[in-house]
Parts: C-alpha cells; sequence; structure tokens
C-alpha cells in the first residue's frame, strides 16, 4: 500500500484492490480565503484523476470538497464511497456534477474488493462539520491506514474493530473563526488562541494514544491565508492572536509527550509505503532545503505566495453575486429562515434572544424566541455580525444552507458577543434547510433522554456528555475543584451546579457519592 499526501486533507491510496483519491482540494476554498499549505499545484493531478478508481469525500466542507477540482480531474464514471449521512446533501452535491456511480457506505460495515477492505465510519451530530463527518479505514491485505481527517469519532471501540492501523493520519490543526475575528483586545485574543491550540493538541494527542498505531501522520491543515485581510492570521498569527499549529510543530509537540510514536511530516508528495507493518516515507515533491524554507521561514514563503496568488482570489471575488439592495436582501431572508425558525423549538429557546446582522447597508435582527426577521430596531442582541453584502448575495443565490461553513470560515467577517458561546445559534445557521432542521431537533430531543450514570472519582455523573454524547467515564476527567472536562472537545462543567461552563445550555446531571441516595440522580437545573 502507497499513500501519496495531496494537501490539506487530501491524500491518494493506492492498494492491491484499486486506488481511492480522498478529500482531492485545490482551491482557494470559503470565499477565497482557504488555500492549501503547503502549495500542492506542482503534483500531477492529471495522472491522479487518471489512476484513481475510487473516489471518497469525508463531508461537505469546502477545503474537502473541491467541485472545481472534481469537474477538472476526476472522470465522470468513478466509484463514489458515499458515507451515510442524516441528509442527502453531499449526495445532491456529487450528483449535480454528474456522478452517477455511487456506492453507499452503512455506518461502520466492511466493503469488500478482492482483498481491499473499506469501512466509512460517519458522524452526524450537529456539530459534527455540516451535519456530517466521517473517517476512513482501508485494508488490503499488505498494510491497514486509519484516515480519520478532521472527524472526532465517539466510538472508538466500533471504529477499532477494523483493526489497530499501521499508519494513522488525523487532524491536528483547528477550523474555526473563534477568536480571530471577534471583537475583543488583542491580549484576550492571544489568550484564547493559546486556550484553543492547547485544547486542540490535547484532543489529538487523545486520539493518538486511543487509536496507538505506531505511526501517526498530522495533516487536515492549517491553511494559508493569502488575502491581504487576513494574511495576519496565518499560523499562531502575526501577533500570537491565531489558532493553526503547522504539521512540524505538532510534531515536535507529539514527541515531547510521546516519544513511543513514529510522527513523520505528511505534506504535498509525501509518499508512505506501507507493506508487512512496516513503514517508509519519502518526499517526491518538495527538497529538504525546501521544506525546512516553508516551516522555519514560514512567512517569508507565505509571503512569496501571496505575491504570487493574487488573481485566484480577484477570479473567485469576480463569481460572487451581484450585491442584492437592503429591501429585497430582508424580505429574502425573512422568507427563507422564518419558516425554519418555527420549526425550531429547541434552537430558538437554546438562542433565547435577538441576533443583529449588519449586512452591508442592511441592519436586521432575528428574534429567536418570536421566530421572526426584521429590521433593527434597537433591541438588546446576545450576538451582532457585520458581513459583507456580496458574501450574503452569493449565499442567497447560490441557496447555500450552510452559512457557518460558508461565510464564517471565510474570516471576511467580524463579530461581538454577550456572554458566552452559543452552540443553538451556529447550528442553526449551518442547518438552512428543512431537513437538516428536523434532523436537528429531532437529535436535540434525543439527548434529553436520561442515560445510565457513572462514577469518575468522587462523584457520579450521568455517562454520556450532554454536547455530543461521548462516555464520559473514558473522556472526562475531574479536577479538584469538581470541575468536569471532557477531552473530546474541552467544554466543562461545574458538577456541584450542574452548569455549563463552556456554552449557554447543556446542564449535566452530577452528584458527589457520598450524596447519592437510593433515589434515581436528579438532573441539574
Amino acid at each position: 500500500m502507497r499513500i501519496t499526501g495531496l494537501g490539506h486533507a487530501g491524500m491518494f491510496i493506492e492498494t492491491t484492490g484499486g486506488n481511492i483519491i480522498c478529500d482531492p482540494v485545490l482551491g482557494p476554498s470559503f470565499y477565497g480565503s482557504w488555500f492549501p499549505f503547503p502549495d500542492n499545484r506542482g503534483l500531477d493531478w492529471e495522472k491522479l484523476g487518471r489512476e484513481a478508481d475510487f473516489l471518497y469525500i469525508s463531508h461537505r466542507h469546502r477545503d474537502h470538497f473541491d467541485p472545481a477540482l472534481l469537474e477538472r480531474y476526476i472522470r465522470k464514471d468513478i466509484e463514489v464511497l458515499l458515507p451515510e449521512y442524516p441528509t442527502d446533501d453531499l449526495e445532491q452535491d456529487i450528483r449535480a456534477l454528474g456522478y452517477e456511480n455511487i456506492t453507499y457506505a452503512p455506518a461502520g460495515e466492511i466493503i469488500q474488493r478482492g482483498e481491499l477492505k473499506i469501512m466509512i465510519t460517519p458522524l452526524r451530530a450537529p456539530s459534527d462539520g455540516p451535519i456530517g463527518d466521517s473517517s476512513l479505514s482501508v485494508d488490503d491485505g499488505s498494510g491497514s491506514v486509519l484516515n480519520q481527517n478532521d472527524s472526532h469519532p465517539l466510538d472508538l471501540e466500533k471504529l477499532l474493530k477494523f483493526g489497530k492501523p499501521d499508519a494513522y493520519f488525523t487532524q491536528v490543526s483547528g477550523a474555526i473563526w473563534w477568536p480571530m475575528v471577534y471583537d475583543l483586545p488583542l491580549d484576550a485574543k492571544q489568550n484564547f488562541a493559546q486556550l484553543k491550540r492547547e485544547a486542540q493538541n490535547k484532543r489529538a494527542m487523545y486520539y493518538i494514544e486511543k487509536v496507538d498505531a505506531p505511526h501517526v501522520f498530522p495533516m487536515a491543515g492549517p491553511p494559508m491565508f493569502l488575502r491581504d485581510d487576513l494574511f495576519d492570521f496565518n499560523g499562531t498569527g502575526r501577533n500570537g492572536e491565531s489558532i493553526f499549529t503547522d504539521q512540524k510543530q505538532f510534531l515536535a509537540h507529539m514527541k515531547e509527550l510521546a516519544p513511543q510514536y513514529d510522527g513523520q511530516l505528511f505534506i504535498p508528495g509525501t509518499v508512505v509505503t506501507v507493506e508487512g507493518g512496516q513503514v517508509s516515507t519519502e518526499q517526491t515533491l518538495y527538497t529538504e532545503a525546501e521544506i525546512a524554507h516553508i516551516f522555519d521561514e514560514k512567512w517569508d514563503y507565505l509571503e512569496e505566495q501571496r505575491a504570487t496568488r493574487q488573481q485566484e482570489i480577484l477570479d473567485e471575488e469576480a463569481s460572487r453575486a451581484e450585491v442584492i439592495p437592503p429591501a429585497e436582501m430582508l424580505e429574502a431572508i425573512k422568507s427563507w429562515w422564518e419558516p425554519l425558525l418555527k420549526k425550531s423549538r429547541t434552537i430558538r429557546l437554546g438562542v433565547g434572544g435577538n441576533v443583529r446582522f449588519r449586512i452591508g447597508e442592511l441592519d436586521m435582527v432575528v428574534d429567536f424566541p418570536k421566530a421572526k426577521v426584521r429590521e433593527y430596531a434597537g433591541e438588546e442582541c446576545i450576538y451582532w455580525y457585520t458581513i459583507p453584502a456580496d458574501l450574503v448575495s452569493t449565499n442567497i443565490r447560490d441557496r447555500e444552507i450552510d452559512w457557518s461553513n460558508s461565510i464564517f470560515l471565510s474570516m471576511q467577517f467580524s463579530v461581538g458577543r454577550s456572554g458566552k458561546f452559543n452552540e443553538f445559534l451556529t447550528t442553526f445557521l449551518k442547518c438552512l434547510s428543512v431537513d437538516r432542521i428536523e434532523y436537528v431537533e429531532n437529535w436535540y430531543q434525543e439527548q434529553t433522554d436520561q442515560t445510565e450514570d457513572a462514577e469518575i472519582g468522587d462523584w457520579v455523573v450521568q455517562r454520556r456528555c450532554p454536547h455530543l454524547r461521548a462516555d464520559l467515564t473514558r473522556t472526562g476527567k475531574i479536577d479538584e475543584d469538581g470541575v468536569l472536562t471532557c477531552s473530546m472537545h474541552d467544554w466543562k462543567w461545574d458538577l456541584k451546579t450542574g452548569k455549563c461552563l463552556s456554552t449557554s445550555g447543556h446542564p449535566i446531571r452530577a452528584a458527589k457519592i457520598d450524596d447519592v441516595t437510593d433515589d434515581a440522580l436528579r438532573p441539574a437545573v
């Protein structure tokens, strides 16, 4: 088996039963904001497309799903391996490009092609990508790999029943706009960015230790930001206010914490050969001197990239829709969102207030409690966004149902808030279709089920995390102050009160072991 890095989360897996091209992206993605780091244009994309037998797109994020690349390089009769998601948005996108040879991959079931075994493990929570993320397990008899990309599976036992991988590929860099675009003082941004990087490192190490593969390849980021207005957000930021750890930085971190694992650089042109449990690596696109320049003289490399790639940014900007006049834009959003808000009882209660959107000349408010969209009239708001009108006009033109993972990941906006992060608001903005809203509402209702309790240290706590239902006996740690941290996403709870310290809502059920009576443990208020 051979695995060639294609940039970002992309890879080309050559096996005895056929070749799988995974998440190929050239970009730029998210309104011209994200470019793969390092530059991956030097790969032979014609050859890769010609020799691929299977196409695997892990999820619908545009840093994993690049329609322009697929149209140009991937033939239409290729066999597409489709994750089993609760809504068919990814399938519709793929079919719209002309791909009809689709193999549905039931969750956790093995697809066999001779000696080749393939398993796709999807995630389906509202926070998993745009309602969907997945990992790919591959074994052809000569070697096995787990391509986790940027999914965060909860049930690792089920995933690892496929077999322990020889080589493990996983995300270590973030994909979020916090805290860079927030209206915060620089020192606050620096502090929050450091905390976010630490949380990302902690989560990556959690998976590395649980999977326990001997050879580890960090991937799926970071991006390059080559727009002038975003350039300082590269890496950890010009001023330390950004969240993006690169591959070499994480490898150094992993070597310090877990030297028993063989961590290797995985960038465009890296070829990993797996045979009989042995793994070797070579770089075919970049020389050692070029790699040193890319990582050790990063800002110089980024300046060179910025100087030569402005036309790609201009081309993307030229493809945007004409700006819709304010009155027409308000009516378009109102007629689109209000029916969805009426179906979103749990989300409306979870947001619990007004959200202001300043979009060019339009100043509007979304009243979540009343399920109304109207002009802003001075109401008190819990969040306030400022977004370029051409981005919103384009999303309206394209009927883009996921604004969180289009406009927000572009980072071409600004936002402020009063209080904590509100997951329900972000979820609504990635679920702008009836199918998604209905699925999410049902999903949230299921989370209120009274699941079993478990002992963790001196506490009895509900076994399932209120956020994404991870098993807290495996992912939870309680400090001496009675604060529970779930290592999956670094969310925290004060067990004495049951209150979530990371976001609004999501209380946890907990009690000291000595205080538990014969009565059932009651939900915290």
